[in-house]
């Protein structure tokens, strides 16, 4: 799952290093997948501690072996390419790795109301209840995790649900997978939690 940031930029992969002697370095792809860096015309370098962004042409990336291989436009030694050791890749939405079909951008997700209905003790056809709002998704062992900021003013919700030992609005994690998941609608930034019981 590719992560995306401001107006529609997304972290396409990372900097794993120099490779030769011309200024290439090592790729790794924030989805796993390659086939679309071949594609690039232009990439943006950012340093994820300082935010410090430089701007490249591409002049090819290539697959060999397990690894991708870049050359960027005057990065012409290993020395310089060893600088942006860890850097993000960044580009703009279409030259992001194409969606399958219950496959969402990191950023889509962002923001998120997580709504509740039904079951649990409430009627079936009550509204949706706001229980959360998505902030980010972190890689779990087993998948992909909805990191979610519980909703003050979910009355479903217990207090010992929703605030942790010092009185702070918690934070959980919810596995995104079709048991605790079910309706995603970025467009209209809603997600359909499936089960009360997984915040807890």
């Amino acid at each position: 799952m590719e992560q995306s940031n401001k107006n529609d930029v997304f972290i396409v992969g990372f900097v794993r290093g120099s490779h030769g002697i011309s200024g290439e370095f090592k790729v790794e792809s924030a989805s796993g997948e390659y086939e679309h860096f071949a594609l690039m015309k232009e990439v943006t370098l950012r340093n994820g501690r300082t935010g410090e962004e430089k701007s490249f042409s591409v002049e090819y990336a290539e697959v060999g072996g397990r690894d991708l291989y870049m050359k960027l436009a005057g990065v012409d030694n290993p020395e310089l390419a060893q600088k942006f050791n860890k850097w993000e890749i960044i580009v703009s939405r279409e030259n992001a790795c194409p969606l399958d079909e219950n496959e969402w951008y990191v950023e889509d997700l962002k923001n998120c109301a997580l709504v509740y209905k039904g079951k649990d003790g409430l009627a079936d056809d009550s509204a949706p209840i706001q229980v959360g709002t998505i902030t980010d998704v972190m890689e779990g062992g087993s998948g992909n995790l909805l990191e979610v900021c519980l909703a003050e003013n979910c009355d479903c919700l217990s207090d010992s649900v929703k605030y942790d030992s010092n009185g702070k609005i918690r934070t959980v994690y919810v596995p995104l997978k079709d048991q605790f998941i079910g309706k995603v609608d970025v467009k209209n930034k809603i997600i359909q939690l499936m089960h009360l019981w997984i915040l807890e």
